[in-house]
């Protein structure tokens, strides 16, 4: 800025000045040419008073140096002339100052030399005897006396710019200085020039959009930042070339790599990535859809891969990676469960069946028929009590339960299973004890019976003989807790984490002899879960089992 402010000041001055010589010039040529004119008519008069007295012997001795004197004849005969000879001079009858002297009695007229550049003045005037007198003189003209004046208005000239140089560098440093003070945080305190001020208004108003827009684009980039990096899902982002623009993660923790080889601007393609995700990005970045599965780190993953389109041209590519394993899992377990409820279910019924075609046949002794009734209603009492769990399990799965919570004391919950299961408990020779105090609990007494049921039930069958299960209901800081612990065979580690799945069966030979279903412990699970509570196993082979849930 201060050096176009600098050229203009120059520019000006410079301009300035050459238009001030000019004028200078003509206005001083056009009054000197007319003072010129003056001094040709004064000698001319003067001359004449001398030419009337003394006549032509007047111009003897005459001294002509600044000027040229001609004396003419009415008839325009060249009578005298300073300069030549008379005689041989043409006549001059012709010239237009002569014929406006004869005419009106004064006459002048100039003429320009192309030769010289030099311009010649003629003043001619009739004298009392109808002679013309004339006086002519030379000039320069005004061209010829700029260029002869060429070296002193170069050093004038050069003077000039010098001073215009040191003028326009300060007044061009005064001018720029406020400016550049100018505090464009606070552009509205600024008070410099007023014809600034509608500039620092817009400065200030674009100050405050742009910082709302940083501020809004901050907000996005921090919820968009949260977002992805609470996503269980991975999620990457990549430009055309397959460069790496944004990642959560979860993506690191889902493809095995440390964030310091996965970081952004890589190309994703020279990281060490399974094959799967590797097509899948490829397939992205030449515009299709894909999705696939991938296996890593005994999980299971599903890759969905997307072009990202700006108009018709493929701009990048968005990854998204869930985590199947659940899903994948629960497949299997929906496979396992429909295959051991149908092993469960063509149990009973092939045994029903098989003692119903016996009977039909009449193969059976009419003392025997009770016999193989009773067979058929225990394995009808099997299917039932099957059919029924599998109903519970599904309530609870779907959460469908229709009764609603209400306030259960499990220490009297606790005292009537114990009464109920005192029966088996006494036939298979163990014993049942009941501990700590009354705690209530919000929840739905039939479910909390079921569980607590179960849980005596299986306590009794793999206990040992003349064993002991001990039920404790306790209250802590914050919550409930009802144990129960009993001498029997104990889980082996390895089988701990799957006894709460259906159908599951440490020793199927053992289970089978002493019957039930196999989906007493994860209706447990279920209950417990529908409860918001958390349920703790902890076994050791041959020396029991403990199971607490924390209410």
């Amino acid at each position: 800025m201060r050096k176009k402010i600098f050229r203009a000041i120059s520019a000006v001055a410079i301009g300035i000045l050459l238009a001030s010589l000019l004028l200078t010039f003509g206005v001083l040529y056009r009054y000197f040419d007319r003072q010129f004119q003056a001094e040709l008519a004064n000698s001319a008069a003067y001359i004449a008073q001398g030419v009337m007295h003394e006549g032509a012997g007047y111009f003897e001795g005459l001294q002509t140096e600044n000027g040229r004197i001609t004396w003419i004849a009415a008839d325009g005969t060249v009578l005298y002339d300073s300069f030549a000879d008379a005689s041989a001079l043409e006549n001059h009858a012709a010239r237009g100052e002569v014929q406006d002297a004869l005419r009106e009695g004064a006459g002048s007229s100039m003429r320009f030399s192309e030769t010289n550049g030099e311009t010649t003045y003629y003043y001619a005037l009739r004298l009392d005897d109808g002679t013309i007198l004339r006086i002519s003189n030379t000039r320069y003209s005004l061209i010829s006396l700029v260029l002869s004046m060429t070296a002193p208005l170069i050093v004038i000239f050069l003077i000039a710019i010098a001073i215009c140089a040191l003028i326009g560098t300060r007044l061009s440093r005064q001018i720029v200085e406020p400016i550049n003070r100018i505090d464009l945080d606070h552009p509205e305190q600024c008070r410099v020039y007023d014809e600034l001020y509608p500039l620092l208004g817009k400065i200030q108003l674009q100050k405050h959009i742009i910082a709302e827009q940083i501020q809004q684009m901050q907000q996005q980039q921090q919820e968009f930042s949260a977002i992805t990096k609470n996503m269980s899902e991975g999620f990457l982002v990549l430009d055309r070339e397959g460069r790496i623009l944004s990642y959560n993660d979860s993506l690191l923790l889902m493809l095995n790599l440390g964030a310091v080889a996965f970081h952004e601007k890589r190309d994703v393609l020279a990281l060490p990535l399974d094959d799967s995700f590797r097509t899948a990005v490829l397939l992205a970045l030449s515009g299709e859809h894909d999705e696939r599965h991938m296996e890593a780190n005994e999980r299971h993953y599903l890759i969905m891969a997307n072009p990202v389109h700006s108009g018709e041209t493929i701009s990048g590519a968005v990854i998204v990676v869930l985590d199947h394993t659940e899903k994948e899992n629960g497949d299997v377990m929906r496979r396992e469960f429909t295959a051991n409820v149908s092993h469960e279910l063509k149990t009973p019924l092939t045994s029903i069946s098989g003692t119903a075609e016996i009977l039909k046949n009449g193969f059976v002794r009419p003392e025997d028929v009770p016999h193989f009734a009773d067979n058929i209603y225990r394995e009808a009492q099997r299917l039932i009590a099957l059919v029924e769990d599998i109903i519970k399990l599904s309530q609870l799965d779907e959460n469908n339960v229709t009764l609603e919570k209400s306030p259960v004391d499990l220490y009297d919950l606790s005292a009537s299973v114990i009464e109920r299961l005192a029966a088996p408990a006494q036939k298979r020779g163990v014993t049942m004890r009941l501990e700590g105090v009354h705690a209530e609990v919000c929840g739905i007494e039939r479910i909390l019976d079921e569980i607590i049921y179960n849980l005596c039930d299986n306590a009794i069958k793999y206990n040992r003989e003349n064993g002991e299960v001990v039920l404790s209901v306790s209250k802590a800081e914050g919550h409930t807790r009802f144990t129960i612990r009993d001498t029997g065979i104990g889980i082996p580690p390895a089988h701990q984490e799957r006894v709460f799945e259906r159908f599951y069966r440490v020793d199927k030979s053992h289970s089978r002899e002493i019957g039930g279903t196999g989906l007493g412990l994860s209706i447990v699970k279920h209950g417990v879960a529908y409860h918001d509570a958390a349920l703790h196993l902890f076994s050791e082979p041959g020396r029991g089992t403990t199971v607490s849930i924390d209410f």
